[in-house]
C-alpha cells in the first residue's frame, strides 16, 4: 500500500463509500437522498468520495452525516486520522465540567484545536499552509478582547 492510500483523504473516502453503500443497500437511498437526509450537499459528498479536499471536512457536517446514517462519529474521526479517533476530550485537565451550551461550545473549540494541531504535525501539509495557520493563531492571540455590553 502506498502513502497516498494511507492519507486521511483516502481513508475518509473509503469510510464515506461504505456509508453510502450501506445507505443504498439498507434504505434504498441515492446520493441525492443521502444529501437531503444528512444535510451534506451532493457536491460535498462527491468531494469526500474523491478525496478532493485540502482542509479537513467541517466537523458539524461529518457529525450530521454520521448521525443521519447511524454511524459512530468516532469511525469518521478515525478515518480522518484524528488522534485516538476521539475529536474531543471529556474535559481539559484543570477545567471543571461545565454544562449545556457552554460545554458544547468548548467541545467544538477542543475539536477544532485538535484538527489544527494534527495539521501542524502532519508532514504532508505544505509549509506555507502551516505558516498561514501559525500567523492566524498569532494574530488571534494578540488581538484585543472585545467585551460585551
Amino acid at each position: 500500500m502506498g502513502a497516498a492510500s494511507d492519507s486521511p483523504q483516502a481513508a475518509f473516502a473509503r469510510f464515506v463509500r461504505r456509508a453510502i453503500d450501506d445507505a443504498k443497500d439498507e434504505r434504498g437511498w441515492s446520493v441525492t437522498d443521502l444529501a437531503a437526509h444528512t444535510g451534506v450537499g451532493r457536491s460535498t459528498v462527491f468531494r469526500w468520495l474523491a478525496g478532493d479536499w485540502h482542509d479537513y471536512p467541517e466537523l458539524a457536517k461529518v457529525r450530521g452525516f454520521c448521525a443521519a446514517l447511524d454511524v459512530p462519529v468516532t469511525a469518521a474521526f478515525r478515518a480522518l486520522g484524528l488522534p485516538d479517533g476521539e475529536p474531543v476530550p471529556a474535559r481539559r485537565p484543570g477545567r471543571p465540567p461545565s454544562g449545556g451550551t457552554r460545554k458544547r461550545a468548548d467541545d467544538q473549540v477542543d475539536a477544532d484545536l485538535r484538527v489544527i494541531l494534527t495539521r501542524l504535525a502532519d508532514p504532508t501539509v505544505p509549509a506555507d499552509e502551516k505558516q498561514l495557520i501559525c500567523d492566524l493563531l498569532r494574530y488571534l492571540a494578540q488581538r484585543p478582547v472585545r467585551r460585551a455590553g
